[in-house]
């Protein structure tokens, strides 16, 4: 019985780092964490983790505070933890492309592969789909199209290689995620640059 069926089965918050986040509101715990995790460096993964459980401790459902929380624990190699929380995460909301790439790549790495590549696929699509401008509130999105290119990539290997392909499936699928992440942390270092905030979010 892992740490997170405890938690929602008793909504009861167990965190194995043993870090207390400072006392910030629902939205500071929540912007801190996801700061910590686009980031992508290992030591700021594993810090975000506490900030997520105290958001998801207070409301689980609060944005994509569970996807988040089960991205960083993929991150870390606690994949069936991961596969829990994505489970519930696409519960609330099953169009989370995030959660589906996510689930999909953690299933890979547990060797659920006809799943993985299944749930890998629909994110896969889901991504195509809604990467575009206006994605998030961007008003302009992929602007060097870095992400088109990988999910481009990942569409090939997908039709063409499927499982037989598996490392490439993930190597490519982490793309997608870590490309996303890089297009977040540029636009808003873009935004805090401009005085014309309304050029890049709605």
């Amino acid at each position: 019985m892992t740490r997170f069926f405890i938690f929602f089965l008793f909504t009861a918050l167990v965190s194995g780092c043993g870090i207390r986040p400072p006392a910030l509101g629902t939205a500071g715990q929540y912007r801190t964490g996801r700061s910590l995790l686009i980031q992508g460096r290992t030591d700021n993964i594993a810090d975000s983790v506490p900030y997520f459980e105290a958001v998801a401790k207070k409301d689980p459902f609060y944005r994509d505070t569970l996807t988040l929380l089960g991205r960083a624990l993929y991150y870390q190699g606690a994949y069936q933890d991961a596969f829990q929380l994505l489970q519930r995460a696409l519960a609330v909301n099953k169009e989370d492309e995030i959660a589906w790439l996510t689930l999909g790549l953690t299933q890979l790495r547990m060797k659920e592969d006809e799943k993985g590549f299944e749930n890998l696929k629909t994110g896969v699509a889901l991504v195509n789909k809604v990467s575009k401008n206006g994605y998030r509130g961007y008003v302009r999105w992929d602007i060097n199209g870095l992400i088109r290119a990988s999910v481009r990539r990942a569409i090939v290997v997908v039709s063409k290689d499927g499982l037989g392909a598996k490392e490439e499936l993930i190597r490519t699928g982490e793309q997608i995620l870590r490309r996303i992440d890089d297009e977040e942390i540029a636009q808003e270092s873009e935004a805090r640059r401009s005085p014309y905030k309304e050029d890049f979010k709605r």
